[in-house]
């Protein structure tokens, strides 16, 4: 790395949620910062110098050669071939190149408390899979083809956070200031694994300098937050109108509201994917993942909503996130009933 000269990262998206905190923090560190991406959304930023193409067709990026970058942060979630495209062209031309995966790379159902090593799904590279942890981990291998010790794999859970797209918190602080009783899933101590799209893009590029490389499970500590100080934080943010009916996993189970999509972030304890809230982050931390109190990442996308109309922007890719009302006021109307 150099450090007589401003670092030069190059973002390959950066307009929209993960993306634009990674442009966000590179430009508050002084960094020149580059983004390449299809034109779709407004520049993160005025100070960005903003390259419009699509990764899908290779002649777009060949405006990145003759460039040069200290380091690259990919957010890039389709098929494996785009990846690849980008790390040839790339290859050298920067020193380092940053992937955010997913933990959904690892086979399905990895064991609770599992690391980096556990088993990944089977994914080519230069395939175009359909299924999304085969995608992200077909993208991993095509880079770590082409970069080797210089990439670096980064494989968070649910990621949260002003600028969200996937309307997992937007959710639930709507949900909670529309006010009344409010189904909240059971148990309330439910520890929940997250991070903060910021903390992530803090410590994606706090790596470049330490030179770090391979793959990292990059999520709060189990435990960091439950889904009753995530609910709670809703609730006060939003001015406290909402009740909080803590309700069992079995009703909701049989009144057929899913985890997850309906009930954003809540997974059963006992469900099949229980491992998204149970992974051994320990490396990332060893390697200065910070997360920052569930209140502030709450307040902070209120505080966002608030100020673009309580109209939180939409990935295009993203599936209908929260429950509908009337289904909300059955289950609710059924768990009164039992008591």
């Amino acid at each position: 790395m150099r450090y007589c000269e401003r670092v030069k990262l190059l973002v390959l998206g950066g307009s929209g949620f993960v993306g634009r905190a990674v442009v966000e923090d590179g430009l508050e560190r002084g960094w020149t910062v580059t983004t390449f991406n299809r034109g779709r959304r407004a520049a993160a930023h005025p100070e960005v110098e903003a390259l419009v193409g699509d990764r899908l067709r290779p002649a777009d990026l060949e405006q990145l050669r003759g460039r040069s970058w200290d380091c690259v942060v990919d957010t890039w979630a389709g098929a494996p071939t785009a990846a690849a495209n980008s790390a040839a062209v790339l290859a050298d031309r920067a020193e380092r190149y940053l992937y955010v995966s997913s933990e959904s790379v690892y086979a399905h159902p990895p064991p609770l408390g599992a690391d980096e090593s556990a088993e990944t799904v089977a994914a080519s590279p230069d395939g175009g899979e359909d299924d999304y942890g085969s995608q992200k981990r077909g993208a991993e291998l095509a880079i770590e083809a082409v970069f080797g010790e210089r990439a670096l794999l980064a494989r968070p859970g649910a990621i949260l956070g002003p600028h969200e797209d996937v309307g997992r918190l937007p959710w639930w602080l709507l949900r909670m200031e529309r006010g009344g009783e409010v189904l909240a899933p059971g148990p309330p101590d439910r520890a929940l694994q997250y991070v903060d799209a910021r903390d992530l893009a803090r410590w994606l590029l706090d790596a470049v300098s330490a030179r770090r490389s391979g793959p990292f499970n990059v999520v709060c500590r189990k435990g960091h937050a439950t889904m009753g100080s995530l609910l709670e934080a809703c609730r006060e943010a939003t001015g406290r109108a909402a009740e909080l009916v803590w309700v069992s996993p079995g009703h909701i189970e049989e009144a057929g509201i899913e985890p997850w999509s309906e009930l954003p972030v809540w997974i059963p304890p006992e469900d099949e994917y229980a491992w998204l809230h149970d992974m051994n982050a320990e490396r990332a931390h060893a390697a200065g993942l910070s997360c920052r109190p569930v209140e502030e990442t709450v307040r902070d996308t209120w505080d966002w909503l608030l100020s673009i109309g309580r109209r939180p922007p939409r990935n295009e890719e993203a599936a209908d996130t929260g429950v509908d009302p009337a289904k909300e006021r059955a289950a609710l109307a059924a768990w009164h009933g039992r008591s």
